[in-house]
């Protein structure tokens, strides 16, 4: 069921909006409510948002949990920064395939609050003042033309929550429609699966025997494609094999419900992994 995003600056009041949204939906709904956060991973923040890579491993992590979390009757709330605009398009993407609807709760302080706030934690919660800083800099802020940032909901320090419109947006609002390539195979998936090995690698074997009188630099034509190989380099066939698979993988995730495109994106695929 829906998805709610909370977004700010570090100590902006998240977690206790978190909360408020929580025992509001527990006690006007037979749902249950999961909060995804950063302290439900035990995230040490100061370590974490010091290191770039161990950030993208523990924002791929809480994503990963809210995948998990969202269902057809729980409501899910993710509890942290979601300061990155281009996360917050995964999260809308990631809810576009599950076909639910989402909403974004933006708190809304300056960081002059949200340092005062921070110094008035414990010691062992506090961002340090030079992380807490670098987070207020680089945070992207989120706009409601965005449509992985509406409807969104802007929340300062003082206000109250407007739970029912919350409700609303979540309960009476259709789920935006998903993508093609996250739709179910309409076509008979042994069939469909059945093409997909057969051109692929009739693909692999044209392009295998026309280096037999290539050099680099020629175009290669293949069986059910208009566009053509750009044989760059003499290519193996193991290396042909690995790319092969790679694109089986993918597109069994992403099927296409016109077949007749397979080879012209096996084409595409193969030239851009090629160079």
């Amino acid at each position: 069921m829906p998805l709610i995003v909370l977004c700010g600056y570090p100590c902006s009041g998240k977690t206790r909006r978190a909360e408020e949204l929580k025992g509001y939906f527990e006690q006007n709904t037979d749902r249950k409510v999961h909060i995804v956060g950063d302290g439900a991973l035990g995230v040490e923040k100061n370590s974490v948002y010091a290191d770039s890579q161990k950030e993208k491993n523990t924002r791929a992590a809480l994503k990963a949990e809210v995948e998990r979390k969202v269902n057809k009757d729980d409501i899910v709330i993710f509890d942290s920064l979601n300061y990155i605009k281009g996360y917050r398009y995964e999260l809308f993407c990631l809810i576009k395939h599950a076909q639910t609807p989402h909403c974004l709760v933006y708190c809304l302080t300056s960081d002059e609050v949200s340092s005062t706030w921070n110094t008035n934690r414990d010691a062992a919660e506090q961002y340090t003042q030079d992380i807490l800083d670098a987070l207020v800099l680089r945070f992207e802020a989120p706009d409601s033309r965005n449509r992985w940032d509406s409807p969104l909901f802007t929340i300062l320090k003082d206000d109250t929550l407007p739970f029912e419109d919350i409700s609303d947006a979540l309960f009476k609002r259709k789920a935006p429609p998903p993508n093609q390539s996250t739709q179910s195979q309409p076509l008979s998936s042994t069939n469909f699966l059945y093409e997909l090995d057969k051109i692929t690698q009739d693909v692999l074997m044209a392009i295998f025997n026309a280096q037999k009188t290539s050099v680099p630099g020629d175009l290669i034509s293949v069986p059910g494609a208009t566009e053509k190989i750009e044989l760059t380099r003499n290519i193996n066939m193991a290396e042909l094999r690995k790319l092969r698979r790679q694109f089986i993988s993918y597109t069994k995730m992403h099927p296409t419900e016109n077949i007749g495109q397979i080879a012209n994106m096996f084409v595409q695929y193969l030239n851009k992994s090629l160079h």
